[in-house]
């Protein structure tokens, strides 16, 4: 064991197998409970009205905020009995799950009833959708390797070729 193993044992545990660096999940974390605001807040604003389609949209709006709450910042629902419960489920999901659930929430109410409120009130909680979406395409390699990938393709290339054409290797 080496000198740097032992200084730094637990270097990975904040990411927990998902490619999330701790930095980036706050992110995502801070992105959601704003998100879970401007639903809530537009959510009610979006309710007073006698159109039932905007009242639909608004529940579903402080819904999808209840569900940001819960799945992301369970703290805050602590007198909810089964909002640990959830939470874990929520964090045992893979990023591109979590990425469709909030995108598609977000979008629900947009397509039910289209007005200022519904757009910038589910705004945030789409961004969620797509932070934790771009964790799920992975990280961007480097021009190395990249390089060393082409050359490789452009040799398997021509030894495929050499092979086709008739000639014996």
């Amino acid at each position: 064991m080496s000198s740097e193993e032992v200084a730094a044992p637990n270097k990975n545990t904040a990411n927990d197998g998902d490619g999330m660096s701790w930095w980036y999940r706050w992110v995502c974390k801070t992105a959601a409970v704003l998100g879970g605001i401007s639903c809530a807040v537009m959510g009610i604003w979006n309710c007073v009205t006698v159109y039932p389609l905007n009242i639909a949209a608004g529940v579903w709006m402080v819904l999808t905020a209840c569900v940001l709450f819960i799945c992301e910042v369970p703290f805050c629902c602590q007198f909810v009995e089964f909002a640990n419960a959830v939470a874990d489920r929520a964090d045992r999901m893979r990023p591109w799950q979590k990425a469709v659930l909030y995108c598609g929430m977000a979008l629900f109410p947009v397509f039910l009833s289209l007005s200022i409120t519904t757009l910038f009130g589910n705004a945030i909680a789409f961004a969620t959708g797509v932070l934790y979406g771009l964790v799920s395409l992975g990280k961007k390699g480097d021009a190395v390797s990249y390089a060393r990938l082409q050359h490789q393709k452009q040799a398997d290339e021509e030894k495929l070729a050499g092979t086709t054409d008739g000639s014996a290797p």
